[in-house]
């Protein structure tokens, strides 16, 4: 019996995080079949100036190919999306990318809080959020937003984190629903995927 109440009612994933996160995100990749059916669009903090070879890397470990998207693409199912160095990633009403480059929020650009909290005004209670290890709390806002507009809300074990400050800012902030190892995590993501297979 699963752990997991899951349905197919979700249209995309939204993942954050930091220090540590890389890591991470290659375990989670790694373990995705190559037919995942969600979109997956990720805000990780990476060093702004350096523009090659983050995103080669993760496609490396990926299953499935990892895109930086440009203003204005479209969000397409089965697609990994990344935030690119130095640029805000919001989601915008219609489906779609919009690329910012405002002020930065929480000492970041990418900031999470913007990703997940446009996301969450788009996809409502269609949304899953799952933030990761990190050394500020740059993304424990957008984890409540996604919340409270009726969307799923993950955060990583504190414990097994690198630096547990993100996951801790969110379920200090908010009702989490799942705290989850990374296996956990992988577990859950296969399992969704398993349940839009078996509706389509």
């Amino acid at each position: 019996m699963s752990q997991f109440k899951l349905n197919n009612q979700y249209k995309a994933i939204v993942i954050g995080g930091s220090a540590g996160s890389f890591q991470v995100i290659s375990k989670i990749l790694s373990n995705l079949p190559k037919d995942f059916e969600l979109p997956i669009i990720m805000c990780l903090h990476r060093l702004k100036h350096v523009r090659h070879g983050f995103v080669e890397a993760l496609n490396i470990k990926s299953n499935i190919s990892l895109y930086e998207p440009e203003d204005k693409d479209s969000i397409k199912k089965g697609k990994i999306y990344l935030a690119p160095a130095n640029y805000h990633l919001c989601i915008e009403l219609g489906n779609h990318f919009s690329l910012s480059t405002e002020e930065m929020v929480n000492n970041s650009r990418p900031s999470i809080d913007i990703t997940l909290e446009t996301a969450a005004y788009v996809y409502k209670n269609k949304l899953i959020g799952i933030l990761l290890t990190g050394a500020n709390k740059d993304g424990a806002m957008g984890m409540k937003k996604i919340k409270d507009r009726g969307g799923l809300t993950i955060v990583q074990e504190p414990s097994e984190c690198m630096i547990d400050t993100m996951p801790v800012a969110a379920i200090k902030l908010t009702q989490i629903d799942h705290v989850l190892t990374v296996s956990q995590i992988i577990a859950f993501l296969q399992e969704l995927d398993k349940v839009y297979k078996q509706s389509t």
